[in-house]
Formats: structure tokens, sequence, C-alpha cells
């Protein structure tokens, strides 16, 4: 019985493979080792490598450039949104002033409709007859005759009220769609800007403290930045200015240098380009538009050769930046995020143009 047991136990005798099952047995074990193998080299693939300080600094810039695109199509559409605004606001006005008077003509005709009702229905002819003074009853008569004229007249003002504030009403619901639109424009301009600054700053902090600054050296650099042009007071030397207007805007530029960047500002306390410039001619009594491809086209187009202190100089193929020159070859400008209003060479960007404002 024990014999018994212990040949149960017994592991059998394996027989080595031969002919056609071996050969199916070393096909599987390939195909597994293949799969293992590519399996593998799927979880172990190599990570993208991490762009290069160069690259860091490159793809920064274009950001800096993109949202200040942005930027510009901001103001641009919150301008709109504005005298959206105000049109809105108007025909509202219009359409309660209008609304009043065509409540005083109803008022006035059922007045007169009343007054009617009162003085009863008789036939004119059988009033005549039995009234004891006819005289009287004709020169009545002559008072109705004019009181149907003036209601006659009611009646055409009211109908001619009634369409005109159907028409303001009309207006004012175009106009609201407008500025829906307008807003709209707002919401995906200022997402697009705040989504790039975002990036930008990631981009950045994945530099080391030496390229950081060597980042910051070398935008400032092109940017006309450095401790003279930080300070407010650099730059004071007497500009030639071709009129007192234009004299007038430099001095206003040269006292906003060192007050920062911020887009959508138009100061005091902060500026982008097209706000720095707006305020700086607004100062001189002259009222620019908001954006830089509508400043482009709000005096005359000179060329580069022609510059004189006060003109305003572009830049970019989509006219996305602008400063105001100030001789020399130089301008004032509000550069990007970080980087104060200051003084820079003209030369440092594409070149696009120049308008001279008065």
């Amino acid at each position: 019985m024990a014999a018994h047991r212990r040949s149960t136990h017994r592991k059998p005798k394996q027989r080595p493979l031969t002919g056609s099952a071996a050969r199916t047995a070393a096909t599987l074990a390939l195909a597994g080792a293949a799969t293992a193998g590519s399996v593998t080299g799927a979880g172990a693939a190599p990570a993208e490598p991490a762009p290069t300080a160069t690259q860091v600094r490159a793809k920064v810039d274009r950001l800096y450039h993109d949202a200040e695109v942005a930027t510009e199509k901001y103001n641009g559409a919150k301008e709109e949104a504005a005298t959206a605004t105000r049109a809105v606001d108007a025909l509202a006005d219009e359409a309660a002033r209008r609304t009043a008077r065509l409540n005083t003509a109803r008022h006035t005709l059922g007045s007169l409709a009343t007054a009617q009702y009162r003085s009863g229905t008789l036939d004119p002819a059988v009033q005549l007859a039995l009234s004891s003074d006819p005289d009287a009853y004709l020169q009545r008569a002559s008072y109705l005759d004019r009181a149907g004229d003036r209601q006659n007249g009611l009646l055409r003002g009211i109908r001619r009220q009634v369409s005109q504030i159907t028409g303001v009403k009309a207006r004012a619901d175009q106009e609201t769609e407008r500025l829906a639109a307008r807003r709209a424009e707002l919401r995906e301009h200022r997402t697009a800007i705040r989504a790039k600054l975002a990036d930008a700053r990631k981009l950045l902090d994945t530099l080391t403290a030496d390229e950081r600054a060597a980042y910051e050296r070398a935008a400032d650099a092109r940017h006309g930045g450095g401790p003279s042009h930080a300070d407010r007071s650099a730059g004071r030397a007497p500009v030639a200015a071709p009129n007192s207007r234009a004299a007038q805007a430099i001095a206003f530029a040269h006292g906003a240098i060192g007050k920062p960047y911020v887009w959508g500002a138009t100061g005091p306390n902060a500026f982008d380009c097209s706000g720095l410039t707006q305020a700086a001619w607004k100062a001189a009594g002259v009222s620019l538009p908001r954006t830089t491809y509508t400043q482009i086209n709000a005096g005359a187009r000179i060329p580069r050769s022609q510059l004189a202190p006060g003109d305003l100089v572009f830049f970019y193929s989509g006219i996305s930046h602008v400063g105001l020159y100030i001789g020399g070859g130089q301008m004032i400008h509000a550069p990007r995020p970080g980087a104060p209003v200051r003084i820079a060479p003209v030369d440092e960007m594409p070149f696009a143009g120049a308008t001279r404002v008065a």
C-alpha cells in the first residue's frame, strides 16, 4: 500500500520532443521572445530631449510677439465694444424719448374721444333743429370740425411715431448683437494672451538662474534696456521737435520711462505699446485711435529716411508694435511684459512703416 502511495506522487518522466512537436515548440518560444522584446522596447522608448536654452529663448520671444499681436486685437475689439455700448445706450435713450411722446399723443387722443362721447351722438341736423340758439350751435359745430381735424392729425402722428420706435428698436437689436460679438472677441483674445504669457513663464522657469539672467540681458539689449534707460530721467536732452505738439508728446513719453508694460493699459501707471503712443499724443491734444494697425493710418505716411521727432514708428509685417521716434535713430516704447517703458534703437525690430501725426 505504501509503495502504491509513493508511486502516485512520483513525477512522470518527460520524454524529449522530436520531429514536428519540437519544431512547433521552438517557433512558439521565438514568437514569445520577440513579443516580450517588443513590449520591453515600447515601454522603454526614450523621452524627447529637453529643449536647449537657445531654443527656449527663441520660443519665449515668439510667444511674447504672439501675445502682443493678440493684445492689439484685444485693444481693437475693446474699442469696438465701447462704441457699440454707446450706440446701444443712445438708441435706448431715443426709444424712451419717442415712447414718451407717443404716450402724450395717445393721452391727448383719449381726452378728445372722451369729450366727443360726452357731447352725445345725435345727428348734427337734429341737434340744430332742437337748439334754442342756432347761432351758438353752429359755432360749436365748427369747433367740433376743427377737433376732428386735430384728432386725425394725432392719429397720423401716432402711426408715424409707432413706426419710428419700431425702427429704433430694430437698430438697437442690431447694435446689441454687434456688442455681444465684440465681447466674445474680447474673451477670445484675453484667453489667448494669458495662455501665451503663461507658456512663456513656464519655459523661462525651465532655464537655470544663469540662463535666465542671460536671456533677460539679451532681451534688454534687443529692446534698448540698460540702467540709464530704466530711469525716467534718462534721455532728457532737448529734442529738436518739428512743432510744439510733437515736443509735448515726446515730453510725456519721457515721463513714462520706467513704468511697466501691461497689456491693454493706456496709463497713467502702466502702458502697452499703442497705449503709450496714444497717451503721449493725447497729452499734446491729439486724439489717436487705440491700436497699432489703426494708428498707422492716423496721419501722413513717411519714409524712414524722413523720420522726425514725434513720428510714430511701426514694426513687424502685421503692424503689431509701435514706438514714438525721438531722433538720432532712437524711440521710446513699451517693449513687452517684464520690460518697462524705455528708449531703444529703431533698428532693433523689423521696420514696417512710419506716420507723422501733426
